[in-house]
């Protein structure tokens, strides 16, 4: 699986196939979290920081347009329902 990926790393890096597996294993696993988990967890890591919420929210709504697969634009209203309930 995504042979012609793990080639191309072992090529244009130092990672050898087993190394360069892992990481693109890592990755897909990375962009592989929901919107939902996604935000819940950068709350909890902004807020462990001891960011307020005004600033944690703002920052969940810049960081979302980067997703590998960008979510429809949230509004800051659907952040604290998916962090609250």
């Amino acid at each position: 699986m995504h042979d012609e990926l793990v080639d191309h790393l072992t090529r244009s890096t130092t990672l050898d196939k087993g190394e360069a597996l892992r990481v693109i294993q890592d990755v897909l696993a990375y962009f592989d979290e929901t919107t939902e988990d996604y935000v819940r967890r950068r709350h909890r890591e902004l807020q462990a920081q001891g960011l307020v919420n005004a600033t944690i929210f703002e920052r969940i709504v810049a960081d979302l347009k980067y997703r590998a697969v960008a979510p429809p634009e949230l509004t800051l209203r659907q952040l604290r329902r998916i962090v609250y309930g």
